[in-house]
């Protein structure tokens, strides 16, 4: 279509959305609602005459594909369909842009959102961060749902990544913890939750070193003693490698050995 596009146009986009996953609806809704000419493409529609078509009808192609798809799907497209008329962008988060090759215009846009499947995502999108790397069509995407912009290197992917799995993924899974121990004391999960919502408000205020509190911080070994054997005492045995983990990484936050935290195992037998 050779209309270029770069950060600072807002005009109407056409954009092919290729997947209707989590990330793939959410660009598809959100992108629409700011009127954008949304097409989307399914992958049990792939073929190379579907995608010809696509990119020679749109400025953008968006892979909203699971990672490992993304090379076998650029594969499928005919490369002289991806010239210097349409941008190819990927939005995961640990890949680069040679997985794009051999497309002219590269580019890869990653939200640092959590999407989901219900129907606050695209909403998500609105005002989020978004890791960007490659052609000015990225960033045109981001401005256009009004995000901010970080610009990661393609060396850089797999620990930005990483912190991204860490923010979101584990957070899941250190609550899925504290879900553990609310089910042993039958006790709802709701009600340690406000206590997570305030320390992330904490430390989005102040920083982590500051935000930090409890009995590591303190240097109240013997009530993180008790904590450990209480985890046998209750049958929770699973859960206390992650709870030293986090233990000794918090005393690291505080300045404090975390050396301490391992002498303790031994002296911390259940009752």
């Amino acid at each position: 279509m050779g209309l270029g596009v770069s950060a600072s146009d807002h005009m109407t986009r056409s954009i092919g959305i290729v997947g209707q996953g989590r990330a793939g609806r959410a660009f598809a809704q959100a992108l629409e609602q700011l009127g954008w000419d949304v097409h989307v493409v399914v992958r049990s529609q792939l073929s190379a005459a579907v995608l010809a078509r696509l990119a020679d009808s749109v400025d953008i192609v968006l892979l909203c594909v699971p990672d490992g798809a993304i090379a076998d799907v650029v594969s499928a497209f005919d490369p002289e369909s991806l010239d210097d008329d349409v941008v190819l962008v990927h939005c995961s988060g640990a890949s680069g842009l040679e997985v794009l090759s051999p497309a002219v215009r590269r580019a890869s846009l990653h939200p640092l959102v959590s999407l989901t499947d219900d129907l606050g995502s695209a909403q998500r999108l609105t005002g989020a961060y978004f890791a960007v790397a490659g052609d000015p069509a990225a960033s045109a995407i981001a401005s256009a749902l009004a995000g901010h912009v970080i610009h990661v290197n393609d060396s850089d992917r797999a620990i930005y990544h990483a912190g991204a799995a860490i923010a979101s993924n584990h957070l899941v899974a250190l609550l899925a913890q504290v879900e553990s121990i609310a089910d042993r004391l039958s006790l709802p999960l709701e009600a340690f939750l406000d206590l997570a919502r305030g320390s992330l408000e904490n430390t989005s205020r102040l920083g982590p070193a500051v935000a930090l509190t409890g009995p590591v911080s303190r240097g109240d070994l013997s009530t993180v003693e008790g904590h450990i054997r209480a985890f046998g005492n209750h049958g929770l045995e699973e859960e206390l490698d992650a709870y030293l983990a986090l233990a000794r990484r918090a005393a690291v936050l505080a300045g404090r050995d975390p050396s301490e935290i391992d002498r303790l195992v031994d002296g911390a037998t259940p009752e």
